[in-house]
């Protein structure tokens, strides 16, 4: 552990036996609080590529909704939320717009017709695949001066923090 961060150790694994207090929320501090951080880091992210969003006529739900179909097409309204994390109900608006604008098309699932699918279109492969590189290199900037060590250990760490918030569920990102 760092020396900045050494103070830390112990406060969320007690080390003393028996030691069964809660630490304060002063003795972690706001800027050791990793969903404050977390918060931060997801709110700071997404409100500078709002801005970039605009030159390409794009929200962030509308997307956030082409880089999953562009990964994976055919998915439910109830996937796309999950996976975008988008309220149905903006999911819902997002969905009429990009369709509207011939990004996306819904339609009925082969094996169960009442169950409808979302799929990309060319036209919406074609315009996440233009707002990508503004997307990577904001990505890459995140991440200047992390090396690939400390990148493959908090992604694997942030995985391990979704599954234990979503214990039993097998949830993959």
């Amino acid at each position: 552990m760092t020396g900045d961060l050494a103070f830390l150790k112990g406060v969320l694994h007690r080390v003393t036996d028996g030691d069964t207090s809660l630490p304060s929320f002063a003795e972690i501090g706001l800027n050791y609080f990793v969903p404050y951080l977390l918060n931060r880091i997801a709110v700071t992210w997404n409100g500078e590529l709002a801005e970039e969003l605009r030159r390409f006529d794009l929200t962030t739900p509308q997307m956030r909704t082409l880089a999953v179909l562009g990964i994976n097409s055919g998915l439910t309204i109830n996937e796309l939320s999950t996976l975008t994390v988008t309220e149905q109900s903006t999911m819902s608006r997002t969905l009429d717009t990009l369709e509207a604008r011939g990004l996306v098309r819904r339609r009925p699932r082969p094996s169960d017709l009442r169950v409808r699918e979302v799929e990309i279109t060319a036209s919406g492969r074609e315009a996440f695949d233009a707002f990508w590189p503004v997307m990577f290199a904001r990505y890459q900037q995140m991440f200047r001066d992390i090396s690939e060590d400390e990148f493959a250990q908090l992604v694997s760490t942030l995985q391990k923090l979704l599954r234990n918030m979503r214990p039993g569920t097998g949830d993959q990102p």
